[in-house]
């Protein structure tokens, strides 16, 4: 996951769905990225990234319109909460921060 967020910074991502959305490969231990994983990201560069679903590349095509809609609507929501509502978030079990590299 920080390899994806990392790539995304440098410029460097699969796609940009819009919205702060963007969609990235993740390789399979033990394979390449082609036949991997699939992780969407809300990202907004210099605060936090939120990873909000991952699906195996074998397991279906693409994301529907429909889904993008959904994800842009949760990417306004998520980059816009303050601290005091994201540490709320956090505290409810139903999102979980992965740090940063060397956090």
């Amino acid at each position: 996951m920080r390899e994806a967020v990392q790539q995304i910074e440098s410029g460097n991502f699969d796609a940009d769905l819009g919205g702060g959305v963007f969609k990235q490969r993740i390789a399979r231990a033990g394979g390449g990225q082609s036949g991997g994983y699939r992780v969407v990201l809300c990202f907004r560069a210099g605060m936090r990234t939120f990873f909000v679903y991952g699906y195996a590349k074998s397991a279906r095509a693409n994301l529907g319109a429909d889904e993008v809609r959904a994800f842009k609507k949760l990417a306004k929501a998520l980059l816009a909460m303050t601290e005091e509502g994201l540490e709320a978030v956090l505290g409810s079990g139903v999102v979980e921060e992965v740090p940063r590299k060397g956090e």
